[in-house]
């Protein structure tokens, strides 16, 4: 499915952005970390932790935390990304992140591929300062910092937790799903098959159909 935005974004001055598969490439695989971790089947990962006895969960955290930190030192920026915040920022459009990652394993997700310097490390939020998404917590923190209404932010994702987030905080949802499946699409206000098509459109004028 192909979603359709009738607004022109170049009008929304914050920026949030999902980390995993949104500003990188996709390289996670989830049922796999489930089944080290022995947790069930296609329940969400931190979700399930929090269920079990806190002596269990701290040993499989450090195990998750392992994980995670090899995954970041693959990590490799989505086609468009560095193209998109170097276009934001010369727009002066205020940018930050929001992951269910720990913050230091975001820290080196973004070193790993080259996006670090587009943040300011306080701008880096994630499972350790705020409830995980889709909890808005994160993204109304950011507002928060800049002084910002949800109607001037723009949540991008790659999964439906990003754009409950959005949704949940008050901001535009777009939704980036490299397969154009869009699986998640009643979650989304604007869809995209690339963060070039954001750059195209923030460069148009007029709205235009993804």
């Amino acid at each position: 499915m192909q979603l359709t935005g009738n607004e022109n974004l170049a009008n929304r001055t914050c920026w949030v952005f999902d980390m995993d598969g949104t500003l990188t490439l996709g390289i996670h695989n989830f049922e796999a970390i489930r089944a080290t971790l022995e947790l069930p089947v296609g329940t969400p990962i931190l979700e399930s932790l929090r269920q079990l006895p806190p002596d269990i969960a701290a040993v499989k955290y450090k195990q998750l935390r392992e994980i995670e930190l090899d995954l970041a030192s693959q990590a490799t920026a989505q086609p468009g990304a560095h193209e998109l915040l170097e276009l934001l920022i010369s727009q002066g459009k205020q940018i930050g992140i929001l992951t269910r990652n720990g913050k230091d394993i975001a820290h080196e997700t973004l070193d790993a591929c080259g996006l670090m310097d587009f943040f300011e490390p306080a701008l880096v939020l994630s499972r350790d300062c705020h409830a995980p998404k889709p909890e808005p917590d994160g993204i109304l923190a950011l507002l928060d910092t800049w002084e910002a209404p949800s109607t001037a932010a723009v949540m991008v994702g790659d999964y439906k937790f990003d754009l409950m987030a959005g949704q949940r905080a008050g901001t535009a949802t777009i939704y980036i799903d490299t397969d154009g499946e869009f699986m998640w699409s009643e979650y989304a206000d604007y869809g995209v098959r690339s963060l070039k098509a954001v750059v195209d459109w923030l460069d148009t004028p007029q709205p235009v159909n993804f």
